[in-house]
Formats: structure tokens, C-alpha cells, sequence
């Protein structure tokens, strides 16, 4: 395990995608884990440009809109031992004609009783369990 202090999180910026059910979009990656899209934020980057980078690197989609303020903020001991958290903004994309890459073959809308039966990273299940539909409108 990395030489961290013990008070060091990863910080990610994960993107929140609804469909008209308000069922939450995750991408599939090439090791078979389901991950919210985003990832993590460079020294010095603002969220909303991160967050643009991110979704463009990865999947190569376009923000249209991205909320001012974070939805969920979650903690989770990642798969390598180190802390993460995830600071997740509600964002609407041009469209879901994604470009595939290692970090995203396919994407798909959850509710969180079906995410939460397939292979998530840590950071992923504490959103599930945390997402609440009520608290987002319909697009």
C-alpha cells in the first residue's frame, strides 16, 4: 500500500445521469466493475472542468448542464486500500453516444435495488445505498 496520510482522500468527481425514471446511468469498465462516470480531480481543477475532462476522456461526451452544488458526497476504502471519496454532481450530456475506451463499454440506467446486485467499486455501492430518486426531478 502507498506511503498516505492517514487524513489523505482520493477525490473523484462522479457524474449523476438520470433517465425519465430518475435511474441513475453507470458505465461498465473492461475489469467487469460498474463505476459512476467521472474520476479523479487533477491539483488546482475545478469540479466542472474536471468533471468535462473526465466525461470527455472517458466516454467522449459533452456536459450540457451541471448542477452548482453536489447531490452526494461518499467515503469507501477503494480496492487498493486507500480512501477515496466521490463528490457527485447531478449533470445532463448532449446525448449517450458514448465512444468506447478500458474505462467504459457500455452504459446502463439503475434504480439502486439493481445496482446493488452487480460488481461495483466501494464508492459506487455507498452511492447506492445512499441515492434517493425523491430528490431529483424528472428531466
Amino acid at each position: 500500500m502507498e506511503n498516505v496520510p492517514k487524513n489523505f482522500y482520493r477525490t473523484s468527481i462522479k457524474a449523476l445521469i438520470l433517465d425519465n425514471q430518475k435511474r441513475f446511468l453507470l458505465a461498465l469498465q473492461e475489469d467487469g466493475y460498474w463505476e459512476l462516470p467521472g474520476g479523479g480531480l487533477d491539483f488546482g481543477e475545478k469540479p466542472e472542468d474536471g468533471l468535462r475532462r473526465e466525461l470527455r476522456e472517458e466516454m467522449g461526451l459533452e456536459i450540457t448542464y451541471m448542477d452548482k452544488r453536489p447531490s452526494y458526497f461518499v467515503t469507501a476504502l477503494n480496492l487498493r486500500g486507500t480512501w477515496k471519496s466521490n463528490v457527485v454532481y447531478e449533470v445532463r450530456v448532449e446525448n449517450l453516444d458514448f465512444k468506447p475506451s478500458n474505462e467504459c463499454v457500455e452504459v446502463r440506467f439503475f434504480t439502486s435495488e439493481e445496482a446493488l446486485k452487480l460488481k461495483l467499486f466501494p464508492g459506487v455501492k455507498e452511492f447506492a445505498e445512499e441515492f434517493n430518486p425523491e430528490n431529483h426531478s424528472v428531466i
